[in-house]
């Protein structure tokens, strides 16, 4: 079986760019574990995806957001950042001429939209319930030895591809990228994060919350007018307590830590919990192989960038191969792969590195830290230029100066 490219991971990424090379002749292999069935119709998880205005335009223009119902798309109008008990906290609100910082959408609609919008694309080919055995590179290409993705399915004879191409959109834990000679560097931040939706008394005016408060960490998605994505974050051996709760005392908990802000609690939906780990690729490319989504940044979601980044690096790899394929020349060309790599890592790696100490420092609940993130906060607030440029980033693409405002999603 020969191909031009070859994605291992059918996710968001993974389908964002089959779905960006629609109509380029390429023959493309999808490589997933999931069957096609559970790509159709994936459960939902919890999160709720903060979407930028670009990134809202890009899924507009690729035909992608046709597939999401009216009813899943909820503004994003307003943003405030608390730091502990302090009464005076950020607040950033769209720019001039726009009426929302932009819109949260549920990841399951997300992944459900993407996976629609490539029906009916000839040029792919899907390899569902497969995983990725040996992977060899020589100077035309890869090839692929492919299995079947657990014990429990039918014995299959074994079988081989070749690509011109390969990219792994494999997730944060990549284990092509593992194959592929790449190490990460990783970070745990030993906090496990809780997403639940809950309906509350009060409305919350379409407005996110961050609170830093002592010891844990909130947030607050607004969905419907009386309904939120609560994110909280503790230490692990908290969490699991908080999660074991009968459903009356997890509400009257949940109440208790926003400080009856929002009234009475009542829980809407699954509560679902991920431990908070890093992710950043040594090196995003290699000959014939380039890396995407979370195999090559896995941010921490203080600072809303994962989805829009994931988008931001499929923009910038696949415009590299629609110019190699239109011009009949090498779509693995080292100058292309390279071009891509030094662009997603100049609007990558420093905020990758804000957010590692974003995330440090409004997690540190000592005097010093609680000093410098009151300073933070007032500079922020006080400062015209600055709480324009923060209202642009998160308005626009959020590559730029996003990592100065704690997480909206």
């Amino acid at each position: 079986m020969i191909f031009d490219l070859a994605i291992i991971g059918a996710g968001p990424a993974g389908l964002s760019v089959v779905r960006a090379l629609a109509g380029s002749g390429l023959r493309i292999a999808l490589i997933e574990q999931q069957s096609a069935a559970a790509l159709a119709d994936p459960p939902f998880d919890g999160r709720e995806i903060a979407l930028s205005l670009r990134t809202l335009r890009t899924l507009r223009e690729s035909g992608v957001f046709d597939h999401i119902p009216d009813d899943q798309v909820f503004p994003l109008e307003h943003a405030i950042v608390l730091n502990g008990e302090d009464k005076h906290p950020m607040r950033v609100s769209p720019l001039r001429g726009k009426t929302a910082l932009g819109a949260l959408v549920p990841n399951q609609q997300i992944r459900r939209a993407v996976w629609a919008a490539v029906q009916g694309q000839t040029e792919y080919t899907l390899f569902d319930q497969t995983r990725l055995g040996a992977v060899r590179t020589d100077a035309q290409g890869v090839e692929l030895d492919l299995q079947p993705a657990n014990d429990a399915l039918p014995a299959a004879t074994p079988q081989t591809l070749r690509a011109r191409m390969l990219i792994a959109a494999d997730s944060r834990f990549s284990e092509t990228r593992r194959k592929m000679g790449i190490g990460a560097d990783s970070h745990d931040f030993g906090k496990t994060m809780l997403v639940c939706r809950m309906h509350h008394e009060q409305p919350h005016h379409h407005t996110a919350w961050e609170w830093f408060g002592f010891g844990q960490t909130l947030a607050l998605l607004p969905l419907s007018e009386h309904l939120s994505s609560v994110v909280l974050t503790l230490p692990p051996h908290d969490m699991q307590a908080l999660l074991e709760l009968p459903d009356a005392d997890f509400e009257r908990d949940i109440a208790r830590r926003y400080q009856g802000r929002l009234g009475e609690m009542k829980r809407a939906g699954s509560r679902n919990s991920y431990p908070l780990i890093g992710v950043y690729a040594q090196r995003f490319v290699a000959p014939r192989f380039a890396l995407i989504g979370d195999a090559a940044v896995g941010m921490h979601p203080v600072t809303a960038h994962g989805f829009n980044f994931g988008l931001h690096g499929v923009d910038l790899l696949s415009r590299e191969i629609l110019a190699a394929a239109r011009a009949g020349t090498d779509i693995a060309a080292p100058e292309r792969l390279q071009r891509f790599e030094a662009a997603h890592r100049r609007a990558t790696r420093p905020l990758y590195l804000a957010t590692q100490a974003i995330a440090t420092l409004y997690t540190d609940d000592r005097s010093p830290a609680r000093l410098v993130r009151r300073l933070v906060l007032d500079a922020s607030s006080r400062i015209g230029p600055l709480r324009l440029a923060i209202a642009t980033a998160l308005s626009e693409d959020g590559l730029s100066l996003r990592g100065l405002l704690p997480r909206l999603r």
